[in-house]
C-alpha cells in the first residue's frame, strides 16, 4: 500500500468522523431548541424539564470540543501530508480554504466519497495536482 493510498483512505476516514461530529451538533442543537417549545406546548413550569435542557447544553458544549479536536487532528494530518509531499489528502464533497474555486456539491449525507470528490489543493501548497 502507498503512502498516497493510506492518505487517501485516512482523509476518507477523517471527513466521516467530521461529518458525524457535526451530525450530532446539529441534532443535539435541535433538541435543545425543542425543550422549550414542547414545554410550552405542554403548559408545564419553566422549572419543568429545566435539567434535560441543562443537559443538552452541556452535551452542545461537549460536542463543540469535539469539533474542535477533530480540526486540530485535520490541521496536523494537512502538516504531515505535506512533509511526505503528498498533494491528496482531503477527501470529501467539501470546498477547503485556499481553494481557487469552489469544488461543492453536496456533503453530509450524500453519496459515498468518490475519486472524483478528492480535494487536490492543500492549504499552503503553491501547485495544485
Amino acid at each position: 500500500m502507498s503512502r498516497l493510498s493510506v492518505g487517501e483512505a485516512l482523509a476518507t476516514r477523517l471527513f466521516a468522523a467530521e461529518s458525524s461530529i457535526d451530525r450530532a451538533l446539529i441534532e443535539t442543537a435541535t433538541l435543545a431548541a425543542a425543550l422549550p417549545a414542547a414545554r410550552t406546548d405542554a403548559w408545564l413550569s419553566a422549572v419543568t424539564g429545566q435539567r434535560a435542557f441543562d443537559g443538552t447544553a452541556a452535551a452542545i458544549t461537549a460536542l463543540a470540543q469535539a469539533r474542535a479536536h477533530i480540526v486540530q487532528t485535520h490541521n496536523t494530518l494537512g502538516a504531515v501530508a505535506r512533509r511526505l509531499g503528498l498533494e491528496t489528502l482531503a477527501g470529501g464533497p467539501l470546498d477547503k480554504p485556499g481553494d481557487d474555486r469552489p469544488i461543492g456539491g453536496g456533503g453530509g449525507d450524500g453519496p459515498g466519497i468518490t475519486p472524483d470528490m478528492v480535494n487536490k489543493t492543500l492549504p499552503g501548497t503553491p501547485n495544485p495536482c
